[in-house]
């Protein structure tokens, strides 16, 4: 009788054993689902066109929470290489203990929204979501001490992150003198409806992530200024003059989808408000998350994404703005009011800051470089980022297409001449080009 108590004493054993492993095992793969990350991040993207950062800010921002996300992340995967040392200014990122247990899933969302809570305005929206991701995480079954040991990481990472932040020049140019109007007639003007100061004219200050200095990339010269009719600066103010006066249906819904404009002013007689949209960095953000759902992207795999692109983007806007400001082109708006008809209005808003290069078509070419890199040429995917912005979703053959349209999309909006988008994005795939291949991230 005794053996057969035993017997069954050691069966009931081997199946809490079991059950408690499997519970364990069920436990770290829900926490360890990419689907966290892409709603944090999905979060700071709504509280960034909340708090209408410009697109080189929201850049910023999306480049050191996505860094903080992956340097946590691959703590659980050996095989990836941390960006210490890659990225300038980057030194060595702490490490976990690792005779204890962590959940590396959790450990770089906490970095990510850490990140991302200290670098926008409202903190108190993002709290409520924190709080909520944080809940929806201990719901997995994660042990208490994991948890804790597991965001004490991810804060130790983050605050790693916002140390190396801090020394990029950003706070500093706060304070730097606003831009100066000219009276040369060549020059970039505020335009309407709003006349908005011009947006970060010393951005070209900021350290840069992986290009060596923000003219690395310095392109052509822009076309020589002319109001004579038969010069080649004349031509190309009255192309983009004709695009508008005959733009087709098509044209203008490739216009609006590619608008993201952060900040659109509206006026209704003598009333002024602000529509709000995502930045032209937060819609290739958007993209970078369709395709990691898409593909089923791991939490390392959906990190590393989102750091590449980032960096595109960010480093995309410092060699950009460089130009911008060197060059200081006048806008179509103010040319062809003054010298071709003043009744013309563009399809969208003129954004406040000179024309040359542009910068969707800087950052959008270096950002396809990025995710063609990471999932190949002809790569199908419908991009529904606008969807929320009233508008419908589009498909694209590949990452080039789309950029090539976001570029084109500026001269149908009329706010930009087209060697402005035609150059911009060479310029763009050359600084995505080098991202990629100095960026190592896999040993």
């Amino acid at each position: 009788m005794k053996t057969v108590v035993a017997y069954f004493f050691g069966i009931l054993v081997l199946v809490i054993g079991s059950c408690t492993s499997a519970n364990k095992g069920e436990y770290k793969e829900k926490a360890s689902s990419s689907e966290f990350l892409h709603r944090s991040m999905k979060a700071i993207t709504d509280r960034i066109v909340h708090d209408i950062f410009s697109p080189p800010v929201a850049s910023r921002i999306y480049t050191y929470a996505s860094v903080a996300a992956y340097e946590a992340a691959i703590q659980q995967d050996s095989s990836y290489r941390s960006l210490a040392g890659q990225l300038h200014g980057l030194e060595t990122v702490p490490k976990p203990d690792r005779s204890q247990e962590y959940s590396f899933g959790l450990a770089s969302t906490q970095a990510l929204v850490k990140v991302g809570r200290t670098l926008i305005f409202s903190e108190a929206d993002l709290d409520v979501f924190i709080e909520q991701i944080m809940k929806e995480y201990k719901a997995t079954g994660i042990p208490e001490d994991v948890f804790e040991r597991s965001v004490a990481y991810g804060d130790q990472v983050a605050a790693h992150i916002l140390a190396w932040s801090s020394k990029d020049n950003y706070k500093q140019s706060r304070s730097f003198p606003k831009y100066s109007i000219e009276n040369n007639p060549a020059t970039w003007k505020p335009t309407p409806p709003a006349y908005m100061d011009a947006v970060e004219p010393h951005w070209n200050k900021i350290r840069p992530f992986v290009i060596d200095s923000a003219a690395q990339f310095k392109p052509v010269p822009p076309t020589t200024f002319s109001i004579q009719k038969t010069s080649q600066f004349y031509k190309e103010a009255f192309e983009v003059f004709e695009v508008v006066k005959n733009i087709t249906e098509e044209q203008r819904a490739i216009a609006s989808f590619w608008d993201c404009n952060p900040f659109a002013m509206n006026v209704r007689g003598h009333v002024m408000f602000a529509t709000k949209k995502i930045s032209p960095g937060g819609h290739w953000i958007n993209i970078t998350r369709t395709v990691c759902e898409q593909t089923k992207a791991t939490m390392v795999q959906s990190a590393e994404a989102y750091t590449r692109v980032s960096l595109s983007l960010v480093d995309g806007f410092i060699s950009c703005w460089d130009e911008k400001y060197r060059s200081r082109v006048i806008r179509p708006e103010t040319y062809i009011n003054q010298y071709i008809s003043e009744d013309w209005v563009p399809v969208l808003q003129t954004p406040p800051f000179p024309e040359y290069t542009s910068g969707h078509s800087v950052i959008s070419s270096s950002a396809a470089v990025a995710l063609t890199k990471l999932f190949g040429d002809n790569y199908a995917f419908t991009d529904s980022t606008e969807v929320e912005f009233g508008m419908g979703a589009r498909k694209f053959t590949s990452f080039y297409q789309a950029a090539e349209e976001a570029g084109i999309s500026r001269m149908y909006g009329g706010i930009h001449y087209r060697p402005a988008f035609e150059v911009g994005g060479k310029q763009g795939r050359a600084v995505g080009e080098l991202i990629a291949q100095r960026i190592v991230t896999k040993k």
